[in-house]
């Protein structure tokens, strides 16, 4: 398990809380933009905070995002239906995937399994979530069916995971950064049991 101290915890917060402002409404990297990076950054407060008060700041943020790009930027209110509520268990999915992999973190490559695990299920979930709410409860579609909301996740799904893991990847190399340089700069302990 990852432990940071609560000063680097609020620096790592603060700096994806940025990041989900700066990308947030943007579904798909354009030229211009940047893929939204909210799925992948509840994952990461999931994966390195240990305060449960960030899920509750983070959902507060997320819905607070959509309401000032709604009155005040612009953005359509298409999305916004009774569906809109089921992104409060859609992000908190993905927090709890990445407090799930906190718990089987280890420096090692036994790692990959766990993280490949939790971001693939998390994020599925996430996505049965939010677009399965949105098809079945935000009446935009008439003669809804499981068949078609299924071809919708396969079309939907890959771009999801693509942004997702394209933000924890990148995490996870600067991750690996920062504890090679670690290790390195830290010096060797050797015991020698009386010898």
């Amino acid at each position: 398990m990852v432990t940071l101290s609560k000063g680097y915890q609020i620096i790592l917060a603060t700096f994806l809380i940025v990041l989900m402002v700066i990308t947030r409404g943007h579904h798909f990297a354009t030229s211009l933009h940047m893929p939204d990076a909210s799925w992948a950054i509840f994952f990461l407060i999931g994966f390195y905070t240990r305060p449960g008060g960030w899920l509750p700041a983070l959902l507060a943020l997320a819905g607070f995002l959509d309401y000032s790009a709604i009155t005040w930027g612009g953005v359509s209110r298409f999305c916004v239906s009774p569906a809109y509520w089921f992104l409060l268990p859609a992000y908190t999915v993905m927090w709890f995937s990445g407090r799930w992999y906190a718990t089987h973190y280890t420096s090692s490559r036994r790692s990959i399994f766990p993280l490949l695990l939790s971001v693939l299920g998390g994020t599925a979930l996430c996505e049965l979530l939010t677009s399965g709410s949105f098809y079945f409860l935000s009446g935009r579609f008439t003669n809804t069916s499981i068949i078609e909301f299924a071809t919708r996740f396969i079309d939907y799904f890959p771009s999801s995971l693509q942004a997702v893991v394209f933000y924890i990847g990148l995490a996870a190399m600067i991750h690996i950064i920062i504890e090679v340089l670690t290790c390195k700069r830290s010096p060797t302990h050797h015991t020698t049991n009386g010898h």
